[in-house]
C-alpha cells in the first residue's frame, strides 16, 4: 500500500507564491512518475505537472513559466513551487504517483487565489 501526504496548500492573493509537498510512503517500487492534477469545481481534474524518476517535465501550458515541479527521489517527494498565481488557479491539488501498473491519489489540498 502506498500513502501519499500532501501539504502547503492555503489563500494567496493574486500574484502570490506557494510551495506544494507531496511525500510518498509504503511500498513503493520502481516510481514511473509523480505529478500534481488540479480540480476546479465544475471542471474536469486536469494535469498541471508531473516529473519522471529521470527527471524530464511535463506542465500545463496554463502554467508555463509560473509552475516549477521538483523531486526528491531519495526522501520520494515532489514539490510544485507556484509563482504569480491568478484567481484561476483555485483548484483543490492532488498529487499523483505512477509505478508499474498502478496510480495512486493523495487526498487533495485546496488552494485559494483570491483577494
Amino acid at each position: 500500500q502506498v500513502q501519499l501526504v500532501e501539504s502547503g496548500g492555503g489563500l494567496v492573493q493574486p500574484g502570490g507564491s506557494l510551495r506544494l509537498s507531496c511525500a510518498a510512503s509504503g511500498s513503493i517500487f520502481s516510481i514511473n512518475a509523480m505529478g500534481w492534477y488540479r480540480q476546479a469545481p465544475g471542471k474536469q481534474r486536469e494535469l498541471v505537472a508531473a516529473i519522471t524518476s529521470g527527471g524530464s517535465t511535463n506542465y500545463a501550458d496554463s502554467v508555463k513559466g509560473r509552475f516549477t515541479i521538483s523531486r526528491d527521489n531519495a526522501k520520494n517527494t515532489v514539490y510544485l513551487y507556484m509563482n504569480n498565481l491568478k484567481p484561476e488557479d483555485t483548484a483543490v491539488y492532488y498529487c499523483n504517483l505512477r509505478a508499474a501498473s498502478l496510480t495512486y491519489w493523495g487526498q487533495g489540498t485546496q488552494v485559494t487565489v483570491s483577494s
